[in-house]
């Protein structure tokens, strides 16, 4: 089954057809249509991260991780836009700008991104490339995961794959003209 942010609309991949397949559950936003046109508030430097809620996670969660991920950027390897993890399995929402927070306001182990920015940064294609897809995903994690080890997105992506139990995905695309 293809996913609902797969077309060839978009230039990237689906970034989550290599990985561990895992069961889906809910994840819903106040602030993102589901792959309709991200909000202005949601793009550019000055960037507010969307609200995120979720329920349905599988029996065995123990913490949450949140990724916000473009596969279309202009690289061999995307681009990170906010990833947190180790969220405790009782919070079950972010509310919208949880992402300047240095810990989400509940704890968590917030990386910098791609942008080098530790927190969220907004939808920011380069003028001219096209839409691109901006896949918000929460993962329900079995374990706490070590963060003295886990310096990047690129690493958070990797242990998400062998301990992540579900993965909930909401998407949405933004282009600069």
């Amino acid at each position: 089954m293809t996913a609902s942010y797969d077309s060839d609309r978009f230039p990237g991949p689906d970034p989550y057809a290599p990985l561990a397949d895992v069961p889906s559950f809910e994840l819903t936003s106040e602030d993102i249509v589901e792959g309709e046109r991200l909000d202005d508030k949601l793009a550019g430097d000055d960037a507010t991260s969307p609200q995120l809620a979720w329920t349905g996670a599988p029996e065995g969660t123990k913490t949450y991780a949140v990724t916000c991920f473009d596969p279309d950027a202009p690289t061999a390897s995307g681009f990170w836009h906010w990833s947190a993890f180790n969220i405790p399995a009782d919070v079950t929402e972010l509310p919208a700008g949880a992402g300047a927070k240095e810990d989400l306001g509940v704890g968590a182990v917030v990386l910098a991104g791609d942008s080098g920015i530790q927190g969220y940064y907004g939808a920011n294609p380069p003028g001219g490339h096209g839409p691109h897809r901006y896949l918000y995903v929460v993962h329900a994690v079995d374990t706490e995961l070590p963060a003295d080890e886990i310096a990047n997105p690129t690493q958070l992506g990797f242990n998400l794959n062998f301990h992540a139990l579900g993965r909930a995905i909401t998407w949405g695309w933004y282009e600069n003209k």
